[in-house]
Formats: C-alpha cells, sequence, structure tokens
C-alpha cells in the first residue's frame, strides 16, 4: 500500500513537471485582481498546512508522552480554585 502510494505521488509530481517544462510560453497580462487571489489562495493554503501540522505535531508529542512517562505539568504550579461563600448577614 505504501509503494502504491509512493508511485502515485512520483507519477504526479513527474506528471505536473513535464506538463510545465513541456507548456508553451505565454504572452497575456495579468491583472492586479488576479494576482492578489493567487496570493490569497497561496496564503491559505499555507495557514491550513500549517494547522494540520500543528495537530498532528501536538498529537505525535502526546503520544510519545505517554510512552515515556513524561508529565510536563508537575512542576507547574496552579491557583485554587476560589469558593464565595456568603456571610451570615447576607443569608436569605
Amino acid at each position: 500500500m505504501k509503494n502504491a502510494m509512493r508511485r502515485l505521488g512520483e507519477t504526479a509530481v513527474l506528471t505536473a513537471g513535464f506538463m510545465t517544462a513541456l507548456m508553451p510560453v505565454a504572452h497575456a497580462y495579468i491583472d492586479p485582481s488576479a494576482t492578489t487571489y493567487l496570493v490569497q489562495a497561496i496564503a491559505g493554503i499555507a495557514i491550513a498546512v500549517g494547522s494540520v501540522a500543528v495537530v498532528f505535531w501536538r498529537r505525535a508529542k502526546n503520544k510519545l508522552k505517554e510512552k515515556a512517562g513524561i508529565d510536563f505539568d508537575r512542576k507547574k504550579e496552579s491557583e485554587e480554585d476560589v469558593v464565595a461563600v456568603p456571610r451570615e448577614d447576607q443569608k436569605p
């Protein structure tokens, strides 16, 4: 299964490379609004890839912490819960 996925990825990259290399040169005007749209699309893709990478990184880190038995929160100080107790003169 891994070899098939790897072959599919290699084929996709080679196909995209050949299509780009064999593409004729276009002498055309690119509208600034189209360029802005392209920049937004690239930024959106970068943000999405970064978000997915962060999620997978945290999952992997948590799995490794569980396997190694590491607790990073043991040295952290936490405050106790504050409970409001009504005074005697405020009780109904």
